[in-house]
């Protein structure tokens, strides 16, 4: 198998839309550039964070292949997109992102087993999948929390370890024990343990996440870079801009990804707020949202200062 690390600050991609509806790709090509001048170690395209649930599969396949266009070589992509139930049709997916030159695909662990059959069923389904990909392509592996979160036990863990195929878990038990425990699991193998919530962010790099994967990497991803890379340096200052990291994520809940959007509108990355999974205005169901958004943008450019002065 090629040797892929996937590691560090590694950002939920959104998507962009125009008006019309269509992936706003001009959008997005600057969207990439943002990633990569704040900090990303890999970018994670096609997730639920790019509504990968309300695209079609040739959409699907367009994102994949522009965001590896995009990206050039500079940092590792890998996609999902992994949302049918039929596992034939899942092969097919998945096999039609693996054509677009990305380094590596997510399997999400709610589509083994999606009828929650239980028993063998989900090693089953994994193995069945897995005997169908290409042996040399660099798989990962993602709880994703939709259309229920499924989380992998560690007998399941272990097989994905020692099948020797999986060099990331997008962590998103949200639970540090889990962490400690998973990243125990796979110490000495090339399989990553990166945590997902932001709460626990600090404290599961500590315990041995390799990095950090949650939504908030797209209003700051560079914060939680220097968490990860320097916090030994400043302990103060890691544990202060740890609470600031976990309750700017509280936010979550008010409307994202289209969150997320009305930030890099207000950043001029693109223009369109457009969501397909948010078919509401955030603005109007959580008051004062936009007072919220600035006090996330003004104690993001707080700690750049702070961390930039302590090196």
């Amino acid at each position: 198998m090629t040797h892929l690390n996937i590691d560090g600050i590694v950002p939920v991609m959104i998507t962009p839309f125009s008006d019309d509806g269509a992936i706003d790709f001009p959008g997005l090509a600057r969207l990439v550039e943002w990633y990569v001048d704040h900090g990303a170690d890999a970018l994670f395209a096609v997730c639920q964070s790019s509504e990968m649930q309300f695209l079609s599969l040739a959409e699907r396949i367009d994102l994949a292949a522009f965001v590896v266009r995009c990206a050039a070589g500079r940092l590792p992509v890998i996609a999902s997109g992994h949302v049918s139930d039929n596992l034939e049709d899942q092969i097919a997916e998945l096999e039609a992102i693996a054509a677009t030159g990305v380094d590596g695909i997510v399997l999400v662990t709610n589509r083994l087993d999606a009828a929650r059959v239980g028993g063998q069923r989900f090693l089953d389904d994994l193995g069945w999948l897995i005997d169908r990909l290409p042996p040399d392509l660099p798989l990962g592996l993602y709880e994703c929390p939709a259309p229920f979160r499924r989380l992998l036990s560690d007998d399941e863990l272990k097989v994905c370890i020692d099948s020797g195929r999986f060099i990331v878990l997008k962590d998103v038990s949200c639970d540090l024990d889990t962490v400690k425990r998973r990243a125990a699991l796979a110490a000495g193998s090339p399989l990553a343990i990166i945590n997902a919530n932001a709460a626990i962010a600090y404290d599961a790099m500590r315990a041995g996440s390799r990095g950090f994967s949650g939504v908030f990497t797209n209003f700051h991803p560079d914060l939680y870079a220097w968490l990860l890379r320097h916090s030994a340096d400043h302990p103060d200052l890691a544990a202060e801009l740890s609470v600031y990291l976990a309750l700017a994520a509280m936010a979550e809940p008010m409307g994202y990804p289209k969150l997320a959007k009305l930030y890099h509108q207000r950043i001029g990355t693109f223009q369109g707020t457009l969501s397909r999974a948010v078919d509401f205005d955030p603005r109007e169901r959580f008051w004062a949202l936009d007072v919220l958004i600035d006090k996330i943008m003004a104690g993001t450019e707080h700690y750049r200062r702070r961390v930039a002065a302590a090196g």
